[in-house]
């Protein structure tokens, strides 16, 4: 019995020592799965791990100054802006961070592609005026933007899904050339294409190689595509001293905007043609929906643009250009971010008057209680040249030219009005509410090192209104913009803006 025990307890006292060092042995670690790089779509994209999808993640931060402007980087056509006074910034400022994430899958079916882009902004407000009386004078602080000072704005550019041909969520209009409203600038305020703003949209393009492609469109036109739909029987002296010809007077939704467009996009450059049918849906003439109102009527748009690249004058030289004709779809010529009514003020040297302005208003149509629509009709060129000195330096000279015709029942409509309610000196006879807007501009870009950018941008605005010479209206007080309520001479404005920049990629 007692040599048994011996025995087991040996055992025991043996398996427990072989126990405690297997304990301490190493033992192996599980495998680390690295991120792997992804070169089926070109650099920067990784596999996210345990998945065959391929993601890339970029962006910017951007500082950009403003000079001369209440806006980054427009044109001080309206509002404090251009009234040209105390109330008006000097400078405006900004700074924006941008992210993007761009994910994509094979499949049996094609690629399938999500992308995503979205900025926090912050940028200078300004000061309008508040005061009530002649004696109490006062201002208040406005954003340039919707949101708090100091959270900034959130904004999204781009959220879209692609797959088999198709192209669904927000992303930039299929009307629109590559580079938008950009030939060669960074000034946003330039006319004579379709806008870069992004829109939702739902597309389908079919591709034919070599670089031929074809997509038809149908997409949002609330957000970036609609510019004025005026009941001019609404007009009031306060709207029309700026530039507004009546009250607006937009109906729901009713149809999209349908898009076609043919590209060529080749090494020797691009080619583009396009077009866009726009429904003008207004509202009632009156408060309620017994009053009536005016039918829908489809207004259009047509471009061409044309991008030659590796001009003998350099290596990477382009030219880029756009030539662009509507009728009832001013927001084609006239982008998002140009102004609807403009109201810009300078010095005078008529007799009896306090100062000069210069007057104009974008309308899709325009109508009066009882009568139906009159569509505007717009045309428009713009262009740039880059020319690239050596692999850090670049320059680019640009222009735009948009021009706003009313038809003449639409004149009438609105000659009527201004007549009536700013005293026009020259009565009908001198009354016409077209006018010309133009854009040149000069703009220098340094990168000492890769995705690190340094700009310098200069551009001249002439607004070009077509009331007759001398003629003289009486505007109401303007205490937003501190202007009195006097005579005022009617008059071609401009103005002169610089944008400085800072810009780093990733």
């Amino acid at each position: 019995m007692k040599l048994t025990r011996s025995v087991l307890l040996g055992s025991a006292a043996m398996f427990a020592v072989a126990g405690a060092q297997a304990a301490d042995l190493p033992v192996k670690a599980k495998a680390i799965e690295y991120v792997k790089i992804c070169s089926l779509y070109g650099a920067g994209f990784y596999y996210i791990p345990g998945t065959d999808t391929c993601i890339k993640l970029g962006g910017y931060l951007r500082a950009s100054l403003g000079l001369g402007t209440n806006g980054i980087y427009s044109t001080p056509d309206s509002g404090v802006g251009a009234a040209r006074n105390r109330l008006s910034n000097y400078y405006t400022a900004q700074s924006r961070v941008d992210l993007s994430v761009d994910t994509r899958t094979a499949t049996e079916y094609g690629v399938v592609r999500t992308y995503w882009e979205g900025v926090n902004t912050w940028t200078t407000g300004g000061y309008s005026g508040a005061g009530t009386t002649p004696i109490n004078g006062a201002t208040s602080y406005t954003t340039s933007i919707a949101s708090q000072v100091s959270a900034g704005s959130l904004g999204v550019y781009y959220a879209f899904i692609q797959f088999a041909g198709l192209t669904i969520g927000k992303a930039q209009s299929q009307f629109t050339a590559p580079w938008a409203n950009y030939p060669a600038n960074s000034f946003d305020g330039l006319p004579g294409g379709g806008g870069w703003e992004p829109v939702t949209q739902f597309t389908y393009t079919a591709d034919f190689g070599q670089g031929i492609s074809a997509s038809f469109s149908a997409q949002d036109q609330v957000a970036n595509y609609q510019a004025n739909i005026w009941n001019v029987s609404g007009a009031t002296a306060a709207g029309l001293a700026t530039g507004a010809y009546g009250a607006n007077d937009f109906g729901g939704t009713r149809a999209p905007d349908l898009v076609a467009m043919l590209r060529v996009d080749q090494a020797w450059g691009l080619f583009q043609a396009s077009a866009a049918a726009h429904d003008n849906h207004a509202s009632y003439y009156g408060a309620d929906e017994t009053t009536g109102h005016p039918s829908d009527k489809w207004g259009w748009a047509g471009q061409l643009a044309l991008s030659i690249k590796n001009i003998p004058t350099g290596a990477g030289d382009t030219i880029n250009m756009s030539g662009v004709y509507t009728n009832g779809a001013s927001r084609y010529n006239f982008q998002s971010y140009m102004s609807s009514a403009v109201a810009m003020y300078g010095g005078t040297s008529a007799a009896g008057t306090y100062q000069s302005v210069g007057l104009a208003g974008l309308s899709d149509s325009v109508f009066v209680t009882g009568a139906g629509q009159q569509l505007t009709t717009t045309y428009g060129f713009q262009g740039g040249y880059t020319h690239n000195w050596d692999p850090h330096w670049n320059s680019s000279v640009y222009g735009g030219l948009g021009a706003v015709r009313y038809n003449n029942t639409a004149k009438g409509y609105i000659c009527g009005a201004v007549v009536a309610s700013l005293a026009l000196s020259t009565g009908l006879a001198g009354c016409n509410p077209d006018f010309n807007y133009g854009v040149v501009g000069l703009v220098t870009r340094w990168t000492p090192v890769k995705n690190l950018s340094f700009t310098a941008d200069l551009a001249y605005v002439m607004l070009d209104q077509k009331y007759a010479s001398g003629s003289t209206v009486a505007l109401p007080l303007q205490a937003s913009i501190a202007k009195p309520g006097t005579a005022y001479e009617l008059k071609d404005q401009n103005a002169l803006t610089l944008l400085l920049r800072a810009q780093r990629n990733w």
